[in-house]
């Protein structure tokens, strides 16, 4: 027997599931909130019961991947205390998450510097669920192995860093597994982070 509290969750996520592949595929803007209940095989009322609002969907959305994205790297990364060897393990678990969920790149890809997501949710994601990459840059840049540059500014260019890389191997899918490119990646990644 499957719980009420079952469903309401089931429904939800087929909300957030239908909700994913409409924005990659048609764009945030030209996908309809009807269009999302019906390709999640609920009432449209159902679907403005859990969200609002689109836009509710789309910062919900967001968060739940990065969530998945945080928890996927902070479960397979033991750290050593080596700032750069746990930031090369970090990054390349990163990218690994990226080629084995292509749909939700996709999704990062499109939507992780739009005007779509609320600046609000960015920081959330950014400053608490990826709070391990914050405390790893802190660390760091005490140790003077990072370069002294504002957190946030840093932190916001270690994204744009791993999208950059992301759209790469998305690009070209050949090269996402060739050592020479990650081990590039990574550095490219670094040179731009330590402290000269």
């Amino acid at each position: 027997m499957v719980s009420t509290q079952g469903r309401i969750t089931d429904k939800k996520q087929a909300i957030l599931d239908s909700a994913l592949s409409l924005f990659v595929e048609k764009g945030f803007n030209a996908t309809s909130t009807a269009s999302i209940a019906k390709a999640a095989g609920v009432a449209t009322g159902t679907l403005f019961h859990h969200f609002p609002t689109k836009n509710d969907i789309m910062n919900q959305l967001f968060l739940s991947i990065k969530q998945e994205f945080a928890s996927n790297m902070v479960g397979k990364v033991v750290l050593s205390g080596n700032i750069e060897k746990d930031t090369n393990n970090l990054w390349q678990t990163a990218i690994d998450w990226a080629i084995a969920q292509p749909l939700k790149q996709l999704f990062f890809l499109q939507y992780s510097m739009s005007a779509d997501i609320n600046v609000a949710v960015r920081k959330q994601a950014m400053n608490s669920i990826l709070g391990f990459v914050v405390e790893l840059i802190e660390q760091g840049k005490q140790q003077g192995i990072i370069g002294d540059f504002p957190s946030e500014l840093l932190l916001e260019n270690c994204h744009g860093q791993y999208l950059a890389a992301i759209r790469y191997f998305t690009d070209n899918p050949q090269l996402g597994n060739d050592p020479k490119h990650r081990s590039a990646s990574f550095k490219l990644f670094w040179h731009a982070m330590k402290a000269q």
